[in-house]
Formats: structure tokens, sequence, C-alpha cells
């Protein structure tokens, strides 16, 4: 039965920034296709409401609250579920993004930043990962990309940037890693998440957005949930060095945030 493609039961998952958006749904989604997760971000609390609707999946989730800008934190949460769950099957780098600044006002102190956070982050987490993953027979990453790392959008020179590099990132690592262990990449358009709070608060730029979007939405942090999930199942088994685009159908320009010029 083809839906059995998408189930994970008893794999094991981690999930960064998974206390909000994108990664509590990635998250859940996991869980209700059997896995069990660790799941990491600032916010104890946050952790502790998805790791409840976690278990009422009937999966179990590993809180681990950190700052995920060290990387050191970001290593670590191989060695948590190694010790919680004795395997290791996915991860999913979630975490990352940059505030959108003037090119002038875009120093080269911020764009290193964005690199950190969006690239080194991914890296710190898949390298550790993969020697445990093979002790299971191997395993698949996904990596929370963006649509602005193709498209031209004001004001997203850092975060483009990094966000294009994440993307060749996972082409390369693919590359270096196949056939035992798949890392793939989603390409994310304008999802309902906190980084576009300023927008779903302002009917004109949500309006604004909405019609430049051809589906005519804003995107839900499900949308993506089930894309990995598609990835990282025995669904997505023949997919590995792919950027999967999931923006609504977006293909020029995006959003200009009003920022000034220069």
């Amino acid at each position: 039965m083809i839906l059995d493609r998408f189930r994970m039961t008893d794999r094991v998952a981690i999930v960064t920034g998974a206390g909000r958006g994108i990664g509590a749904a990635t998250a859940v989604a996991l869980a209700e296709a059997g896995a069990d997760v660790v799941v990491s971000a600032r916010t104890a609390d946050q952790l502790d409401e998805v790791a409840a609707a976690v278990g009422r999946a009937g999966r179990r989730a590993e809180v681990v609250p950190a700052d995920l800008s060290d990387l050191d934190a970001v290593a670590g949460l191989v060695t948590r579920a190694r010790e919680a769950f004795g395997r290791l099957d996915l991860v999913v780098n979630n975490v990352g993004g940059a505030l959108p600044r003037p090119f002038l006002d875009t120093s080269p102190g911020r764009m290193e930043q964005a690199f950190h956070f969006n690239v080194a982050t991914a890296h710190a987490l898949l390298r550790p990962a993969v020697p445990l993953m093979l002790e299971g027979g191997g395993g698949c990453a996904v990596n929370i990309s963006s649509a602005m790392g193709r498209v031209a959008g004001r004001g997203y020179l850092a975060y483009g940037t990094a966000k294009a590099a994440l993307a060749h990132y996972t082409r390369l690592a693919a590359a270096d890693l196949a056939p035992r262990i798949r890392v793939n990449a989603i390409a994310v358009g304008s999802v309902a998440t906190s980084a576009l709070d300023i927008v779903m608060q302002t009917e004109e730029l949500k309006t604004a957005l909405e019609a430049g979007t051809p589906l005519g939405r804003i995107g839900d942090p499900e949308d993506i949930a089930a894309a990995v999930v598609y990835l990282a199942s025995p669904a997505g088994s023949y997919v590995t060095g792919k950027v999967l685009e999931v923006d609504g159908g977006i293909g020029g320009p995006n959003l200009d945030m009003g920022l000034p010029d220069l």
C-alpha cells in the first residue's frame, strides 16, 4: 500500500528550531508518521508544548532547550539522540534566519552571522550525525532553505546568499554521503510563522504577498512538514541532492519589505 511508504515507525529524528512554526509542525508530523524526535530550540515552554503534541501522537520526544547558534550545542543533539533512543535516522536542519537589511547596513559581520546560523549550524549537526546514522544502516537529512536563495528580493542580501549556500551544501553533501545517507533541502516560500508577523499583521503587505504568489495564499507550516515527511520517509528513498521548492509557485522577485533605497 502506497501510504505505508510514508510511515517512519520507530525511526528517530532531530529537529532544530522546533519550538514553533515549521520546526514544531515538522516534529509533530514526524511523530504522526511514527518517529520519535529530539526537539531543540531556545524556549523550553514552547518545546514542552511540542513534546506534548508528540506524546498525543503516541511517540516520544526528548526536549533539549539550547542556544543553537552555539555549534557545540548543535552537535550535542546527536549525543542526546543516542542516549535517549539509541539510534538516529534523520536530522532536520530548520534553525536559521536573518533580518532584512538595506545593502549598506549589511556589514561583513552580518554576512558572517547569516552563514553561521544558516549553514554552519547545518554542518555542525550533520557531521556528527553521520556515524550514528551509519550504525543503523543509513539515514537522511532535510535542510530548510528558502525561495530567497534563488529569487531576488530587496533587503535579503545576507539571508538569501546564506540560503543559496545551504542549497548547494545540500547537493555537495549528498554527493559525499551517497548511497547510504540521503541529503535534500526544501526551498520554503512565504509561510505563516513568526518571521512573517509584520506581514500577517499588515493587511496591505499580506494582500500584496498573496497576490504575488500564484497559488494566492501564504503557506502553512504543515505544508512544509508534509514535504519533510515525504523526503525523509521511504516514499523519498530515490531522492537525494535535490532542493524541493514548496513556495506556492513563485518565480520572480519576492516581497519588498519597504526598506529604503540602499
